[in-house]
C-alpha cells in the first residue's frame, strides 16, 4: 500500500508495509497517484521520456522493497497470555476540580468518591509481580481523579514497590498524573525523586484553562496549577515529564494555547482533543472537524518554524520514528488495554483501562482474589488491526495500531469499530508529523 500526500511544497511517497518514506518531485508524485489509481500515465502532462523514466525508477523501489511492499507475515503470540505488565491504579476517585468535560464525572468515576487504601495498593503491586511473568521492566501509573488527594497511598505504594522490586528482581517504572494543584515543596521533591515520569494536566491559556478547569468551589486554578507546575520542572531537570492539555470546541484556535505552554518554558507539549457524547456542548463535532484538521497545519507550522529559530520543543502528536519504533507486534496490537495493561479501583476492581472504568460490563477482575476473566481478556487480546477491516485498509494502521478501544466501545458499541472523528485527526498529523520528520532532515 502507498500513500501519496503533500505536506506544503512537499511530496511524499508513503510504503506503508515496509515503513519507507520517499521525498518526490511533483511529476513523480503525479505518476505515482496515477499509477496507484489506475490511471493512464501517459496522459500526464510531462514528457512521455520524463514519465517512463519515473516509471522505471519506481519499478526498482518495488524491487528494494521499498515500494509496494506485502503485508507482513504476522509474528506469533501477539500477546503474551496472562502477562500484564503495565497497571494504572486509581489511587484517588475524588478531584480538587471540576474539569467540565470531565471522562470521570469529576473524578467520581460515576460512582461515589473514595481513596484507595494502601492495603489495595499493595495487593495490586502484588498482582503485578505475580501475573508479569518474565518482564523485568514494569509499570504503574498513579492516576485519578487527583491522586496527590491520597498521598499517604502515593508513598506506600512507592515504598512497598521498592520492596518487590529487591525481592523480585524487577524493575517498577512509577508515574503519576496530577492536575498541580496539591504540589507543595515537599511533594515537589518526593515526586521529582520517584517518578519516572511526571503529567501535567495545563489546557493552556489562563482564559481557555478557568473556563472548563475551575477548582470545586468555582475559582479558576490556572494561576495555582501553573505556579506549582513550574517549580516541579525546574527542579526535575532532565527526568521526563510533559504537560498534558486538552482543547474542545471552545478553542479550536488550539495553537495560540500551545505557543503559550511553549512560551512559558514547557519544553514537553501535548494537546489531545476531547472525546465527548455529541450532546455534550463541549464536544467536537462532525462540523468542527474540518477547523481542527487545519488548525493542525498551523500547529505543524508553529512547531517546525520553532525548532528552525532555535527554540526547540516536543509535540507529542508529531513525535515519529522510521527507524527506531515499536516492533510490529506493538503495532499490530495497539496499547494492550484488557490485555498487558489494566486500571484498579480503590475497591481493587480490575478494569481493562481508566476509560472504562465503572461500566460493569468491562469488569475484569479483582487484585484482591486475583480473579481475571479469560473471556474478556480473550476479547481485548483480538482487538488487534488483524481483526479490524477499517484498520487494516488504512495507511496509517501502524503508527495508531488501530485507535482506541474505549473510544470505539463510547461511540460505536464495539471496541472492533474506530470511531471516525478522531482517526481524521490521527490521520492527518501523521502526515504533518512525517512533513517535519523529513523537512528537519533535508536541514540536517
Amino acid at each position: 500500500m502507498i500513500h501519496a500526500f503533500q505536506v506544503k511544497d512537499t511530496y511524499l511517497l508513503l510504503d506503508v508495509e515496509s515503513g519507507a518514506l520517499h521525498r518526490v518531485d511533483e511529476p513523480a508524485y503525479s505518476v505515482v497517484r496515477a499509477l496507484e489509481q489506475g490511471w493512464d500515465i501517459y496522459a500526464l502532462p510531462y514528457p512521455e521520456r520524463q514519465i517512463r523514466e519515473i516509471a522505471e525508477e519506481v519499478e526498482l523501489l518495488r524491487g528494494s522493497g521499498s515500494y509496494g511492499a506485502p503485508e507482513p507475515a504476522v509474528p506469533e503470540g501477539i500477546a503474551e497470555k496472562g502477562v500484564i505488565k503495565s497497571l494504572c491504579l486509581h489511587v484517588a476517585h475524588d478531584c480538587n476540580l471540576r474539569c467540565r468535560y470531565c471522562f470521570a464525572d469529576t473524578g467520581e468515576f460515576h460512582g461515589a468518591r473514595s481513596m484507595m487504601p494502601r492495603e489495595v495498593a499493595e495487593k495490586a503491586l502484588d498482582f503485578l509481580i505475580a501475573r508479569s511473568g518474565n518482564r523485568k521492566h514494569l509499570e504503574v501509573d498513579l492516576f485519578g481523579g487527583e491522586p496527590l488527594m491520597n498521598m499517604d497511598t502515593v508513598r506506600s505504594a512507592v515504598a512497598y514497590g521498592r520492596e518487590l522490586e529487591r525481592i523480585h528482581g524487577k524493575e517498577i517504572h512509577f508515574t503519576i498524573t496530577t492536575n498541580g494543584l496539591g504540589l507543595t515543596d515537599e511533594i515537589i521533591d518526593f515526586l521529582n525523586a520517584e517518578m519516572h515520569n511526571i503529567v501535567l494536566s495545563l489546557d493552556g491559556r489562563k482564559e481557555v484553562h478557568d473556563a472548563l478547569r475551575p477548582t470545586a468551589n468555582g475559582k479558576g486554578s490556572y494561576d495555582s496549577c501553573l505556579g506549582n507546575m513550574r517549580k516541579l520542572v525546574e527542579r526535575r531537570g532532565d527526568k521526563e515529564y510533559y504537560i498534558r492539555g486538552t482543547f474542545t470546541n471552545r478553542n479550536l484556535d488550539f495553537t495560540q494555547d500551545v505557543r503559550h505552554l511553549h512560551e512559558l518554558g514547557f519544553e514537553q507539549l501535548s494537546l489531545e482533543p476531547v472525546v465527548l457524547p455529541d450532546s455534550s456542548p463541549y464536544a467536537i463535532l462532525e462540523e468542527h472537524v474540518a477547523r481542527v484538521l487545519e488548525e493542525y497545519d498551523t500547529l505543524a507550522d508553529y512547531v517546525l518554524q520553532s525548532r528552525q529559530n532555535g527554540r526547540w520543543f516536543n509535540f507529542f502528536h508529531f513525535m515519529i520514528d522510521l527507524s527506531g519504533g515499536p516492533c510490529l507486534k506493538k503495532r499490530i496490537s495497539g496499547c494492550g488495554a484488557g490485555v498487558e495493561y489494566a486500571a484498579v479501583t480503590p475497591e481493587g476492581d480490575l478494569y481493562p483501562c481508566h476509560q472504562f472504568v465503572g461500566q460493569p460490563e468491562m469488569r475484569l477482575g479483582s487484585v484482591l482474589t486475583g480473579e481475571l476473566d479469560a473471556g474478556l481478556q480473550r476479547a481485548f487480546a483480538d482487538c488487534t488491526l488483524l481483526h479490524k477491516p477499517a484498520c487494516r485498509a488504512c495507511w496509517a494502521k501502524y503508527f495508531c495500531s488501530g485507535g482506541c478501544a474505549a473510544n470505539a466501545y463510547q461511540y460505536n458499541g464495539d471496541i472492533h469499530q474506530p470511531y471516525a472523528r478522531t482517526c481524521a485527526f490521527i490521520q492527518k498529523r501523521t502526515e504533518l508529523a512525517l512533513g517535519i520528520y523529513a523537512a528537519e532532515r533535508d536541514e540536517g
